[in-house]
């Protein structure tokens, strides 16, 4: 009887750690810079792949208006991370005091792009010179129309601005209300849905490609939860990086898991829009820094765009101020032991 007591024991004591290590699973409030969408797909996946709960991080999700809305709400501490854009961060702090630091970048380059209709003779930057040029009044891409004429020896003055609603961009576009419309890269889908309504083709011209590079979308958190909870910061990170690779490598899947955990996100728009940005998180500079890795001097070109396009002087801010860069120094540190260990037993 004795001997058939210790492995129930045992067992029972084994039920309890797991059910109470599963009870104390570390809660991280996720502030989302937008709608859920395939651009945010690594973040479902990373739910419904089990990548967060791998690390014991139960995550909430907190939907947001923009990048200055999520870096508001991270801000007054509503949330501990989320999706910002760098560029309204730098931005942010050369104003005032923001407790809120980047940690990783995830698209590398900006999706900030030209549209216009296949066959209308404007398949580059420079013909959009002369054209009526349609964009959302609250676009951030506004910010650097400017700079990108300025680069590519485009008059300000050479072409109509028209401010809409953003909802308005892809039908005035595809009813010939507007040459040209100035989006992002992740709504090339939407776009090209709309054209496709009236028989019409869409062409899109990234910025990145006509000059105009900088990091963009980045995972941000408060200066509070990552000094008070920084191994919570880098389990997160473990798990979003291993989304991301996850993300590129099986599409599909992972449009079904936004649209599981999302269902008014269409399947196959995921699909689309995962596809369509790949470039934005898999470039050259992603290639030559690594994933996730905020190289010091494309993040002082970062800088110097936006001082320049939004009137900053160049000592404003010292960008380095806005990365934290510990929690990625942590990972990177945490590989390169596992790694020495696991060389270590294929000696032996």
């Amino acid at each position: 009887m004795k001997t058939n007591l210790i492995p129930r024991f045992t067992f029972a004591l084994i039920l309890f750690c797991v059910s109470a290590r599963g009870a104390q699973m570390d809660e991280v409030t996720f502030q989302l810079d937008w709608l859920p969408g395939g651009d945010k797909a690594p973040l479902y996946v990373a739910i419904g792949k089990g990548f967060f709960k791998e690390q014991n991080i139960k995550v909430k999700i907190s939907h947001g208006k923009g990048s200055s809305d999520s870096l508001t709400k991270l801000g007054v501490g509503i949330a501990d991370v989320g999706y910002a854009d760098l560029s309204s961060l730098l931005a942010a702090k050369a104003r005032e005091p923001l407790p809120v630091s980047a940690i990783m970048s995830v698209f590398s380059k900006a999706p900030h792009g030209f549209f216009s209709l296949k066959g209308s003779g404007i398949d580059s930057v420079a013909d959009v010179k002369g054209k009526r040029v349609a964009t959302s009044a609250f676009s951030s891409s506004i910010v650097f129309l400017p700079l990108l004429l300025d680069i590519n020896n485009i008059p300000e003055d050479s072409i109509r601005v028209i401010k809409v609603d953003a909802g308005a961009l892809g039908p005035m576009l595809a009813m010939g209300q507007t040459d040209v419309i100035i989006s992002w890269l992740t709504d090339t889908v939407k776009y090209q849905s709309q054209v496709a309504t009236v028989g019409k083709e869409l062409n899109v011209m990234p910025w990145y490609d006509a000059g105009l590079e900088f990091y963009s979308t980045v995972i941000v958190g408060t200066d509070k939860f990552l000094a008070a909870r920084p191994d919570v910061a880098k389990r997160f990170i473990i798990a979003f990086q291993k989304a991301i690779e996850f993300t590129w490598a099986n599409p599909e899947e992972s449009a079904a898991l936004v649209n599981k955990l999302v269902p008014e996100v269409d399947t196959q728009i995921a699909l689309d829009t995962i596809n369509n940005i790949r470039s934005l998180v898999y470039n050259d500079a992603s290639k030559a820094h690594g994933l996730g890795i905020i190289n010091p001097k494309r993040l002082a070109t970062s800088w110097s765009w936006v001082a320049k396009s939004q009137g900053f002087e160049l000592d404003a801010l010292d960008p380095e101020t806005a990365i934290n860069r510990d929690i990625m120094k942590a990972i990177e540190i945490s590989s390169a032991i596992a790694d020495t260990h696991s060389e270590s037993l294929e000696a032996k």
